[in-house]
């Protein structure tokens, strides 16, 4: 399920520059346990000046945060999303970048305390281009990986693995990815070391769902 709730996008506008509409600090806060003590992100919060304070106790690892979800559907353009840490917000660097992505297409901005990231300054907004280069270059990487030791497995006569009892999400993420460069499923199997069945399966099932 994605986490924002895009049924109100047709009805949002940019802010013009200039204009005198009056924007919102909205924080986020989670905790992993009910040992640890939110009290300290809701005070930094706080002192940020955030009109709203979301916190949350669940794991990271999770995907289902309801607490995370409220925050982005109520945040609105100009807005600015504040949060403690980054991985206050995001289970992993792909995470990270959708979240920033979606931000950044509703015009809201994101800024991160201890980490000292404000995308409403031109340092803050050249620090996330780069975290989504590195993110692309990592991506790609992995695909070439992946391939090259399936060439080298059929080139040595290796075992290339029948149909696998599942699929890493590793595996469910670069799939994806070579079927949204134009790949057809024959060649996602080819590449992965996986059968056209179980790629075609796989290829069905949103990337959320990944075992």
């Amino acid at each position: 399920m994605p986490i924002f709730d895009h049924s109100a996008d047709r009805a949002m506008t940019k802010i013009p520059a200039g204009s005198t509409v009056n924007v919102r600090k909205l924080g986020y806060g989670r905790v992993s346990t009910e040992r640890q003590n939110e009290a300290q992100q809701r005070a930094q919060l706080e002192a940020a000046g955030c009109s709203e304070i979301f916190t949350e106790t669940v794991s990271g690892g999770r995907r289902d945060r309801p607490g995370l979800k409220q925050v982005l559907n109520r945040l609105q353009c100009g807005d600015t999303l504040v949060i403690c840490k980054l991985d206050r917000l995001a289970r992993s660097l792909q995470e990270l970048l959708a979240i920033a992505s979606d931000l950044d297409a509703k015009g809201i901005n994101l800024q991160v305390l201890e980490q000292a990231i404000d995308t409403t300054t031109p340092t803050g907004r050249l620090l996330f281009q780069l975290l989504g280069a590195v993110g692309e270059f990592e991506g790609q990487l992995a695909i070439e990986r992946t391939r090259a030791s399936v060439e080298h497995r059929r080139s040595t006569g290796g075992n290339l693995g029948g149909r696998p009892k599942s699929y890493s999400p590793e595996q469910h993420r670069l799939g994806q990815r070579l079927k949204a460069e134009g790949e057809s499923v024959s060649g996602v199997a080819r590449a992965l070391g996986i059968s056209r069945a179980t790629a075609g399966r796989m290829l069905r099932e949103p990337l959320q769902t990944a075992q």
